[in-house]
């Protein structure tokens, strides 16, 4: 009877010292899969506008009777043009994301939120998200020239006025995204990985 039991003991520790191997392999090897993924950076759905060309040059009129230049040669600053909707649930998550990163890249950003629609519901998304401090433009025209066509969308607008990058912005991963592609002079992330 102890021989039995001496048997299924040392073969339960063996049992457990494999078990302990496989768990180890295990982990690693989903260390290794996750390095392989590539982080997903904003997804460019338009083509109307391609990173490099010139962006449109306009003088719009903000909300609040101001007008912002958006576009051209920017005095060593950079714009971010966010295009968003008072009816968008994934552009009211963002809206704390944005806020964050224009306050982190305030020393070489500006940014401008734009959409269009009523102006009334503007001004409640402005007040109920603390969107003030942003220049806001409603115009459609805008859109159509940025070839919006999903929310939320932002373009990055380098200081010498072409795009530097674009696309439609789902999460901070996304919208972080545009500035890392401006940074190391590639068209999305995407691209920087395909050439690594």
């Amino acid at each position: 009877m102890n021989s039995l039991f001496l048997a299924s003991q040392v073969l339960l520790w063996i049992g457990l010292g494999v078990m302990g191997v496989l768990v180890a392999a295990l982990a690693r090897q989903v260390g290794v899969l996750h390095e392989r993924i590539a982080p997903a950076g904003a997804l460019t759905l338009h083509q109307k506008l391609n990173t490099g060309d010139k962006a449109p040059e306009m003088l719009a009129s903000t909300i609040d009777g101001g007008t912002v230049e958006i576009g051209g040669v920017r005095n060593g600053r950079s714009q971010l043009l966010f295009f968003l909707s008072p009816d968008c649930p994934v552009c009211k998550t963002l809206v704390p994301v944005l806020k964050s990163s224009a306050a982190a890249e305030s020393n070489w950003l500006d940014v401008v939120l734009a959409s269009d629609g009523e102006a009334a519901a503007h001004r409640r998304m402005i007040m109920a998200q603390g969107l003030g401090g942003f220049a806001y433009v409603l115009s459609e025209k805008m859109g159509r020239a940025f070839g919006v066509s999903k929310l939320p969308y932002a373009v990055l607008i380098d200081e010498t006025g072409k795009i530097a990058s674009l696309g439609l912005v789902n999460n901070r991963e996304h919208l972080e995204s545009l500035f890392e592609a401006k940074e190391r002079g590639v068209a999305s992330i995407q691209q920087f990985l395909a050439k690594r």
